[in-house]
Parts: structure tokens; C-alpha cells; sequence
């Protein structure tokens, strides 16, 4: 009986850290998703996030998946990061500054359209 639990723990903690890591995996199964290298090169995104915004994750996700290197702060940890939100404007999250373009919410299309 232990053994079935321990197998049931052990299947939940594997779909949570497959969850957590799609977009690496994504990258990993299917490389022509990826921006070309000089775009990765030149992309400077930073991303203002909380721990509990389903969209931020989708944005990290994404990034993710798309090889795109990015800076990730937390508003709600980091009261410096939350002045340079608040400095940006705030409004809501997340807040994507690529390449000096803000973008307010998960957009993958605007995403990359910054990132060129």
C-alpha cells in the first residue's frame, strides 16, 4: 500500500516538474522553434513577475521555449524591481520590456515582433 502511494507522489512531482520545464522540453523535441542565434544575441528582456500570475509563467514559458535569454523579477521580493515597474508605469502584469519595447500581458506575436 505505501508503494502505491510513493508511486502516485512520485507521478504528481513528475508532471509538476515536467509543467514547470514545457518549454525547455519543447525546445529540446523540436528545435526549429527556436529565434535565430543573432536574435538571442540582441535580445535584452526583463521580465516584472510575481510567483502567482499564470500569464507570467506562459511568458517564461515561452521565452523559454524559444531559447530567448531574459532577467526575471519579482515585484512582490524585489522593492527595487517593484521601483523600476512602478517607474515603467506598472499596470498590471506582466510587464515585458524588450529591446526597450513594453509589452502588458502575455503576447507571444508582440514578443517577437520586439525582439526584430
Amino acid at each position: 500500500m505505501l508503494a502505491n502511494v510513493l508511486k502516485k507522489v512520485a507521478l504528481v512531482l513528475l508532471v509538476v516538474v515536467v509543467y514547470q520545464n514545457w518549454g525547455k522540453i519543447e525546445r529540446l523535441i523540436d528545435p526549429s522553434q527556436m529565434v535565430s542565434e543573432q536574435t538571442r544575441a540582441q535580445a535584452n528582456v526583463v521580465l516584472y513577475a510575481t510567483d502567482w500570475c499564470g500569464y507570467c509563467k506562459q511568458t517564461t514559458r515561452f521565452l523559454d521555449s524559444k531559447g530567448i535569454p531574459f532577467k526575471e523579477f519579482d515585484i512582490e521580493k524585489d522593492a527595487a524591481a517593484r521601483k523600476a515597474y512602478e517607474a515603467l508605469g506598472g499596470r498590471g502584469i506582466p510587464l515585458i520590456d524588450v529591446n526597450g519595447t513594453l509589452i502588458r500581458g502575455f503576447d507571444p506575436d508582440e514578443i517577437l515582433a520586439a525582439l526584430k
